[in-house]
């Protein structure tokens, strides 16, 4: 055997289709929210984009939890475009106002999405914050202003610690916290691996203090540890690449999802395949039987939204008419 492949425990309270999910944090949460939202469940993705570290994930949760509007004074301009230092840049606009309409807008649908979240999936990037120098408050992205704006500094982990408790505090929800096993480049190889060690310890020591309902899902030492190889990553050496992040995901299906759902599961995923495919003659009569035959499977799944692949095979078949 050449690998060292995780044994982790299932869950004791499995998620299924009635579960309603939330993820946040860095570009891996959204990886993972892709992939469920692909599978139907319900899923919200970072409403303001994409976050790294954790004290701007608990600035983030406050402000949809408690109803706060963004600050005026985090949005600036760039190239005839406007941002928040409060948000990640694709959230973006022409105008001042266009922009804290919308922040404010993502801030409201997120507080709604948590407070009817099941469960709250957050993934750590990064211990490294910068802060802006003129009010000493960290940013959630520096949106390439220059340098000299801000000041660059390693949270502790009881400051991390300190943040994750801030996030525990504004919701009664399940948490699973997981650490994203991207590295940045951009703060050096040994920087790191500093702040992931930061992160895992902080991680850790949430999940002893709340045992009940805070979790951790070890993607990070699958990806070191279990795909250590370069195959598994992206053309930039970096990131996880699809065939991995797909064995991660299936990772935690299997550790998240009862039996019964994971079938479910695989049912529904045959039929969003089956939209995928693209005939070669569309009015053949084979292909009339194959609409026939998804539009029976969807017949006989409940409790999941396939409205649109029901709509789709049967314009496909009025097609063949």
């Amino acid at each position: 055997m050449f690998r060292t492949e995780l044994k982790i425990k299932p869950w004791g309270e499995r998620l299924d289709y009635s579960s309603r999910i939330v993820t946040l944090g860095s570009c891996f949460a959204t990886n993972i929210s892709r992939r469920l939202a692909r599978s139907k469940f319900s899923v919200v993705d970072s409403p303001t984009g994409i976050l790294f570290n954790p004290e701007s994930i608990a600035r983030s949760m406050e402000s949809m939890t408690c109803g706060r509007s963004i600050d005026k004074e985090s949005i600036v301009e760039l190239g005839n475009r406007y941002f928040s230092y409060e948000a990640h840049s694709q959230i973006s606009g022409t105008t001042h106002d266009e922009v804290e309409a919308a922040i404010n807008s993502a801030l409201s649908a997120g507080g709604k999405a948590i407070s009817e979240s099941d469960i709250i999936i957050i993934t750590l990037g990064t211990a490294w914050v910068y802060r802006l120098r003129s009010t000493g408050n960290v940013v959630a992205n520096c949106h390439k202003q220059p340098a000299s704006l801000f000041s660059r500094e390693l949270l502790s982990v009881d400051e991390c610690v300190e943040a994750l408790e801030r996030i525990v505090s504004l919701t009664p929800r399940r948490l699973l916290l997981t650490l994203s096993p991207i590295r940045h480049i951009g703060e050096g190889l040994e920087d790191n691996s500093l702040s992931k060690s930061t992160l895992r310890v902080a991680i850790d020591r949430i999940c002893k203090a709340h045992p009940e309902r805070v979790h951790y899902f070890p993607s990070y030492e699958i990806m070191l540890d279990d795909l250590r190889d370069y195959r598994f990553y992206a053309s930039d050496m970096l990131h996880p690449s699809d065939i991995a992040v797909d064995y991660i995901i299936n990772k935690f299906y299997d550790t998240a999802l009862s039996p019964e759902t994971l079938r479910l599961k695989s049912a529904v995923d045959k039929i969003i395949q089956a939209t995928e495919h693209r005939p070669f003659n569309p009015e053949a009569e084979e292909y009339k039987t194959f609409c026939g035959r998804q539009l029976e499977a969807i017949r006989r799944i409940s409790g999941v939204d396939l409205s649109k692949e029901r709509e789709y095979f049967e314009q496909m078949l009025q097609i063949n008419l």
